[in-house]
Order: structure tokens, then C-alpha cells, then sequence
């Protein structure tokens, strides 16, 4: 399942429980109304925030589930000058991609810049390894980008020459 199930069941769980404390709480009858009234207010707009943010992108900064990941294949980064780094990221063992938005940083946005180029005309992949490391912000240029050459396909095994069948030999 996706954690987004697990963090809004959470979410329920705690106004639920802030809902309970409030009706039994010894306060007046209105202010207990008002505290299940807030608290069955608080469920769906807790929904819809969690759904809206599925579309934007995360602060590279911000991911602590994945962060013992050992590398990550860029799909495709978008350039905002001056602004942020934006990266799609299929990370190591999943299929879905991320998407993740790092601070503008000149040295790395030209080096994933040269990385996505030289991976192009080779029609070789990107990655990075070690990508949710702990690094302070001077450090984000020195992102371990490699590039690496796609598979090689299988060889062929060598045709067989064809049998021909000959009604004078007794073969089974």
C-alpha cells in the first residue's frame, strides 16, 4: 500500500481522537459541538491537502522515508534559473518516479545539465547514487552523477541448418 493510505489514516486517528477528548471534556454543550464540528471539518480538508500535494514537487531535503536509497535513475530534470533544480526520479527497486525539487545551485544544475547531454548522445542513462545523503548546501554540486551505458541486448544463438526430412532413413 502507499504511505499516503497510512498518513491519512493517522490523520483521522488523532482528530478522532481530539474529537473524543473534546465531547467528553467537562466544557459546555457548545463548545463540545463545535470541538466534533472542527474535528469532522479537519478529516476532509486533511484529504484534500494530502491529494493536492501529490502533483508538486518534494524537497529533496524532505525525504526520510527513502533516504537508504543507493541510487536513483534521472528521468528528466527541469532547469528554473535562479530559482530550483526540478528531477524526476526513479529510485532504486521501484518503478514509479518521484518528483523532487532541489535549490538553485549553478555547479549542479551545469553538471546535471552535461550528465542528461552526454547520456543522450550515448543513449545511456543517468544516475545517482547515494541521492538523500545529508549534505549541506555548499556540497550539492558534488552530486555523484554518473552515466551509464544501456544493457547490451542478448546474443543471438546461430542458426541451426535445416533439416530436411528424407523418407529412405529410418528415423523416429
Amino acid at each position: 500500500m502507499d504511505v499516503l493510505f497510512f498518513i491519512f489514516a493517522g490523520v483521522t486517528a488523532v482528530a478522532a481522537a481530539l474529537a473524543s477528548i473534546a465531547i467528553w471534556a467537562p466544557r459546555t454543550t457548545t463548545v463540545r459541538v463545535a470541538a466534533v464540528l472542527i474535528a469532522s471539518l479537519f478529516i476532509p480538508i486533511a484529504y484534500v491537502e494530502l491529494t493536492e500535494m501529490l502533483g508538486k514537487p518534494k524537497p529533496m531535503s524532505f525525504e526520510w522515508l527513502e533516504r537508504s536509497v543507493d541510487q536513483a535513475i534521472v528521468l528528466g530534470v527541469s532547469l528554473h534559473e535562479g530559482k530550483a533544480i526540478y528531477m524526476w526520479l526513479r529510485l532504486d527497486g521501484a518503478m514509479e518516479p518521484r518528483y523532487y525539487e532541489l535549490p538553485w545551485r549553478q555547479k549542479l544544475a551545469e553538471k546535471l545539465e552535461d550528465a542528461i547531454e552526454g547520456a543522450v548522445a550515448r543513449r545511456s542513462s543517468v544516475i545517482i547514487t547515494k541521492p538523500f545523503a545529508r549534505r549541506n548546501f555548499e556540497e550539492w554540486g558534488e552530486l555523484n552523477v554518473k552515466i551509464v551505458p544501456p544493457p547490451t541486448p542478448p546474443l543471438k544463438r546461430p542458426l541451426l541448418p535445416p533439416q530436411i526430412f528424407n523418407p529412405r532413413e529410418f528415423k523416429i
